[in-house]
């Protein structure tokens, strides 16, 4: 659709009007909420006729546009600011955002939480106590998740010794931990 083309856009509108209602209508609380939304999406992309480059259907591109404005629409009606912004300026995340990674919602208790850390410390004890060729062969297969192949081609070695070096890491490391719970 090129601008200024209102035959194009009329077009464009009639040919998606109906798939941007049903996504809007299932993603608002009101029909009055998705009608607000589905004017403004059409609206934004009336303003940029621009916008849609790639290749194939602008269905997909318009729905994420009307996805977003759905969004916008809500955050407004609910009185939540489009953006947050630092106190410097700069935009900042979502406070849901921020929860969820700080870890809002999980289930585990406050005991468990902090036991969970200190396991976590013994261990990066415990790893830092081994050669570095236990470290290696045990961050690879372990906390990378490298298959046995890869790992061997990795470490240049054949996929027997691989196993052996691996086996034997991990007893190693199973032995710091239990030290390190003995103390």
């Amino acid at each position: 659709m090129e601008a200024g083309d209102e035959a194009a856009g009329a077009v464009f509108l009639d040919r998606h009007r109906g798939a941007v209602w049903r996504l809007l209508r299932a993603a608002c609380r009101s029909e009055q909420e998705a009608e607000e939304a589905l004017q403004e999406s059409f609206l934004a992309v009336f303003r940029a006729p621009g916008a849609f480059a790639g290749p194939g259907s602008a269905r997909p591109w318009l729905l994420g546009v009307a996805r977003r404005q759905a969004a916008r629409t809500w955050r407004r009606r609910s009185g939540e600011p489009m953006h947050a912004e630092a106190l410097d300026g700069r935009e900042e995340a979502p406070l849901v955002e921020l929860g969820v990674a700080a870890g809002w919602g999980e289930v585990r208790d406050p005991e468990a939480r902090v036991s969970a850390m200190e396991d976590h410390a013994r261990l990066h004890r415990a790893l830092d106590a081994l050669s570095p060729a236990d470290r290696e062969v045990i961050t690879l297969r372990d906390l990378e998740g490298l298959s046995g192949p890869e790992a061997a081609q990795v470490l240049d070695l054949p996929l027997a010794s691989l196993k052996t070096r691996l086996h034997r890491a991990r007893l190693r490391l199973l032995a710091r931990l239990r030290e390190e719970e003995s103390r």
